[in-house]
């Protein structure tokens, strides 16, 4: 595989993981946008590579998963600490889970940003979720093209 796919598979085994360690905090993950939600979710939902570094020598890729968390709708105080629990025990998982996408390769969680209006335009009348963005950004350097 290349790096991207790399990162992608990563961040779903990073999730898949926490799922299986924390049984009922995870419900549903998926590699991409999935076709239903059923909320607690996470997928990816898109990756990005900002820059790539050419040097005579080694290239540096970051790809950057986008990761989305879904606990349900905002409606209550219980939704909010479900919530932050969900985001924090999942990157106390990605933290003592580096190398996930590689023994030579990092991955950390750059950014959070919470989306309480979350409205998948992908599903067709799709209810309006609170939702978490996490940013899992993947570090290598290599000495040819990935």
């Amino acid at each position: 595989m290349g790096f991207r796919a790399d990162v992608r598979a990563a961040a779903v085994s990073l999730l898949e993981g926490y799922k299986t360690a924390n049984p009922g905090k995870l419900r549903q993950v998926y590699p991409a946008r999935p076709a239903i939600i059923s909320p607690p979710t996470g997928f990816v939902d898109s990756i990005n590579e900002g820059s790539i570094v050419y040097t005579q020598g080694p290239i540096q890729r970051q790809p950057t998963a986008d990761i989305i968390l879904i606990q349900g709708v905002f409606d209550s105080k219980d939704a909010t600490e479900q919530q932050d629990a969900l985001v924090d025990g999942f990157l106390a998982y990605v933290r003592a889970n580096l190398h996930e996408a590689g023994g030579s390769t990092l991955v950390t969680i750059t950014s959070i940003a919470d989306i309480p209006s979350y409205q998948p335009d992908w599903i067709r009348d799709a209810p309006i979720y609170y939702a978490t963005s996490l940013s899992l950004e993947g570090l290598m350097i290599s000495g040819s093209l990935v």
